[in-house]
């Protein structure tokens, strides 16, 4: 069986990652496996590039400039949504023709459009779609905050100008992907459960097959070690409680760091004696002091891309925190729970599917500042640190160890492919 897996980026975002590791979890469980990316940033010889990178770029500023037409020259919400208006025709491409079975990733930004989608279905091959956020089942956004336009025709957009209109771009691009599934099946699967639920709302999804598959991680590699160790070769404080904060981008308001903030402040009025011993490390890009916003001692560790390196900071950590607003089933928390690090986030999303409230971690209310402090304050000063963190490596090995992964994956694709053949 041979797979090709196909991604906008290799390596940036949490989807490539999940793709990375998915690709990995199937070559080590008896699957061929290859990607295909627009942007590559590797030797790797698994991962094939798109042809004509000029072409490929142009393809990005063009539904860029198209966006931002519609959004009236306006840069606020330019890359919140997606029109897949142009793309690449991939069905041209060896790594094509020579696959079993097409599994579609994160394909935004000019990487495929809804009619190269399509070419794809009508080659005959299976098609397997992974859902890392809900675009495949809105119109242009990639999270909906609560919007339910989705669920029926979209339409008076919240990220278009002055609340969009009944037929604006969100209503035209869901009756294009509407058309583009006509009488065509693809195999979606979502990281969550939530994401499922969410996605057989969808206007667009009603017929399709959908399920849930967890993203893969390799335990051999996101694994406890000695946090002392670990402390040293990141240079962390040895005498104080960290707190670890990660983004891709730190002032991405729907990280929410600025709850981390105001529950950092929280914590120091009703615990003065926590200013002196807890340390707030964050990781990620982005430009700005960080130092003189929290109320504790603070160390911006920048952005990491080694593996390695990353480890350290998750294992040198007493707590992670991620109180993000919307969250699929984020990366973030596996890799810190498989290093033995309890977590803390909002009751949203595919974490509290992530987090077990009180075993391995603490599920606050969503948006509530005051329960995010008393989470954190729970796993620094009141739970057994020791108890949570087995419990946190003990989720991760049963349900998102690569083999626990790759075998529910090549359960849907030799479903996919018996499907294919009946048909035939």
């Amino acid at each position: 069986m041979r797979i090709l897996i196909v991604n906008t980026s290799e390596r940036t975002g949490g989807a490539a990652v999940a793709a990375n590791r998915l690709m990995e979890a199937l070559n080590n469980n008896g699957v061929k496996a290859k990607m295909l990316v627009r942007d590559k940033l590797t030797n790797d010889i698994s991962v094939a590039e798109l042809p004509h990178q000029l072409r490929n770029q142009l393809h990005f500023l063009w539904e860029r400039w198209c966006i931002f037409w519609h959004l009236r020259f306006s840069k606020q919400h330019l890359f919140e949504v997606d029109m897949a208006n142009v793309g690449s025709d991939i069905t041209r491409l060896p790594e094509f023709k020579e696959a079993d079975i097409i599994h579609l990733s994160w394909v935004n930004q000019g990487m495929l459009s809804l009619k190269g989608i399509r070419r794809i279905l009508d080659s005959g091959k299976p098609v397997v779609w992974t859902m890392h956020d809900i675009w495949p089942a809105t119109g242009i956004c990639h999270i909906t905050l609560g919007c339910l336009h989705y669920q029926s025709t979209c339409g008076n957009c919240r990220l278009l100008p002055h609340g969009g209109s009944p037929h604006d771009l969100s209503y035209k691009v869901l009756r294009r992907k509407k058309m583009m599934l006509k009488d065509r099946s693809i195999s979606f699967v979502t990281c969550s459960k939530w994401l499922e639920k969410e996605a057989r709302k969808s206007a667009v999804l009603g017929d399709q097959q959908i399920q849930t598959i967890p993203n893969p991680i390799e335990t051999r590699i996101f694994r406890p070690h000695d946090k002392k160790q670990a402390r040293l070769r990141v240079n962390l404080p040895l005498d104080m409680k960290v707190i670890l904060f990660v983004a891709q981008r730190i002032a991405n308001e729907n990280k929410g760091i600025f709850y981390l903030i105001d529950a950092c402040h929280k914590m120091a009025a009703e615990h003065p004696e926590m200013i002196d011993n807890t340390f707030v490390a964050v990781l990620g890009g982005g430009r700005g002091n960080i130092g003189d916003v929290f109320d504790f001692c603070t160390g911006n560790l920048g952005y990491v891309n080694d593996t390695r390196q990353i480890v350290d900071i998750y294992n040198a950590a007493d707590v992670f925190v991620l109180p993000s607003l919307s969250e699929n089933l984020p990366n973030t928390i596996m890799e810190a729970m498989a290093c033995g690090v309890p977590c803390v986030g909002f009751n949203v999303g595919g974490i509290p599917e992530e987090i077990d409230h009180l075993k391995n971690g603490y599920v606050a209310e969503y948006r509530d500042v005051s329960d995010l402090a008393k989470g954190l304050y729970w796993v620094l000063n009141e739970a057994d640190s020791e108890a949570l963190s087995r419990e946190a490596v003990r989720k991760v090995t049963a349900s998102y160890s690569q083999h626990a992964v790759a075998m529910k994956y090549i359960e849907v694709y030799n479903r996919a492919l018996s499907l294919k053949n009946n048909r035939t």
